[in-house]
């Protein structure tokens, strides 16, 4: 398997936490007992009889689900059979993970499939004078398109912080139907970054075309399971407590394949789970490790990451709340839980209420890009260019985004302070206090070229009005100059040859 030194390295941080040792426990031994007394409302069959062989109770009910309680003693030993490394490959070596449940190496990357496309266009405006004119973003939403996901894995290949792609952009072209879009929108992500990419799957029938777009990507089917360039998500869980079947044989028949899927839940504080700190986490983590379990009866050592996106309500609309110091402290708890279980966490920052890019935005994206990453998760989704919740991926805001997370990947790094350190110093005041002038800026000048010391804000506004939208998006026009790192003619050859679907508008060489 890789290790760091030959994939992107990530930030190892010294993980903060809210919740103690007994905390913990006692967040474990309430998810037990939930499993245990309530048990999950499964809706798959297939499902039950596997647990129900395992040894489950399975309770048939009169509306074609099954209530499966789970034994604690299998949950227990098939947490033990999850592996504690996940490996996330790359088209590029450079850009593969090695995800480490005991090391709180931290990895941000974008997320959601978000509906609409909000293209920004500078347009400059009358003052009331007459004579003088400003300008101002003013927005377009676009439907989201198989060209649009193109534009924005090529954004993210070139954003600097982000180190994975998860699909950012729903395809809804007319001429794309349902049994297509999986392909579709794989080999448009695959075709536009080197970085690993991730993403959910619409149809199960679909599975055998992107694993073997990935076949012919990796060089082959032993290649792909040693350097899984692709890997999925499958919200398994319907809160409160329930195993919808689609989801779940999805998941189960990734997992026959050996193929990296996360096991994620995503409940609504306030309505689908408690708004209180521990019955949110108590649950979603109930949630989690059923599904977890479930995985390792259906392959034991499957490669799962504890797939944790817990929100909040608004109380007034019931909408999801993410910009609430709540939905830190459900992810911060969540990544705890996971570290416990020696499970890769794949966790969730970044993601706001603004409809568009602005102070709102930053504020609410900063406190969770800040924050839940100083916990330690692996692996952060939804921190590229989200708003209005996950509704909206706006390209500007991705760019924006990156020069933030720069600033939060430093912030995060280990302090340099060591002996060597000190007698540097010393050396330094010495020498320093020896001139007529006493001022460091030698000595800066070398940590500012080495990158020890972090340079001003990239967007920084020297104007009366603050222009970092309109900045951020003349960077972003800059990097979509840079030309494309498609996959090569022959590899895209024999795709389009091979997998039926693929719409042409998207062959770089056709």
């Amino acid at each position: 398997m890789n290790d760091n030194a030959n994939g992107r390295e990530g930030v190892l941080v010294d993980p903060i936490g809210r919740l103690g040792e007994s905390q913990l426990e006692l967040i474990h031994e309430t998810s037990l007992k939930i499993l245990e007394r309530v048990g999950i409302i499964c809706y798959s069959d297939e499902a039950s009889s596997l647990l129900k062989d395992a040894g489950c109770e399975v309770v048939e009910r009169d509306d074609d689900a099954s209530v499966v309680r789970f034994p604690r003693g299998l949950i227990e030993r098939c947490i033990e059979l999850a592996p504690s490394t996940v490996l996330l490959g790359a088209r590029d070596p450079e850009n593969s993970l090695v995800l480490r449940a005991e090391e709180p190496r931290v990895r941000f990357g974008s997320g959601s499939e978000a509906n609409v496309y909000l293209e920004m266009e500078p347009s400059k405006f009358k003052q009331e004078d007459g004579e003088a004119s400003i300008e101002y973003p003013v927005y377009r939403r676009l439907r989201g398109n198989v060209e649009l996901l193109c534009e924005a894995a090529h954004l993210c290949q070139q954003l600097e912080n982000l180190d994975f792609f998860i699909r950012t952009v729903n395809i809804q072209d007319s001429d794309i139907d349902e049994m297509d879009k999986d392909a579709n929108k794989f080999f448009a992500s695959l075709n536009n970054t080197s970085k690993h990419v991730m993403a959910g799957l619409t149809c199960l029938e679909s599975l055998d075309k992107v694993i073997r777009i990935g076949e012919i990507i990796a060089g082959g089917e032993k290649e792909l399971r040693e350097n899984p360039v692709l890997s999925f998500i499958t919200c398994i869980a319907k809160s409160p407590l329930q195993f919808v079947e689609d989801t779940t044989g999805k998941m189960m028949e990734i997992v026959r394949r050996g193929m990296p899927v996360v096991i994620s839940s995503s409940p609504q504080g306030g309505s689908t789970a408690p708004i209180q700190e521990t019955g949110m986490v108590s649950q979603i983590n109930a949630e989690i490790i059923a599904g977890i379990t479930l995985s390792q009866v259906v392959k034991p050592g499957a490669p799962v990451l504890y797939g944790s996106v817990p929100v909040r309500a608004r109380m007034d609309d019931l909408n999801d709340l993410y910009g609430a110091p709540e939905f830190c402290w459900y992810n911060i708890d969540c990544i705890q839980m996971a570290r416990r279980y020696g499970i890769p966490c794949y966790s969730t920052a970044g993601v706001g209420d603004a409809k568009v890019p602005g102070v709102q935005a930053t504020v609410e994206k900063l406190i969770s890009h800040a924050v839940i990453p100083m916990a330690g998760a692996q692996y952060v989704h939804y921190a590229f260019g989200l708003l209005e919740k996950t509704n909206v991926f706006s390209p500007d805001q991705a760019v924006l985004d990156d020069a933030q997370i720069g600033i939060v990947k430093h912030m995060l790094k280990a302090p340099d302070v060591n002996g060597e350190a000190a007698e540097a110093t010393l050396s330094m005041i010495e020498e320093v206090m020896g001139t007529s002038h006493k001022l460091y800026a030698r000595y800066t000048r070398k940590s500012m070229r080495n990158g020890t010391v972090f340079p001003p804000y990239q967007f920084e506004t020297k104007e009366s009005e603050d222009r970092s939208v309109l900045e951020a998006h003349r960077r972003r026009l800059e990097l979509m100059e840079v030309p494309p790192r498609y996959l090569s003619r022959p590899v895209v050859e024999r795709i389009y040859k091979e997998i039926a679907g693929l719409v042409d508008r998207i062959n770089p060489y056709s």
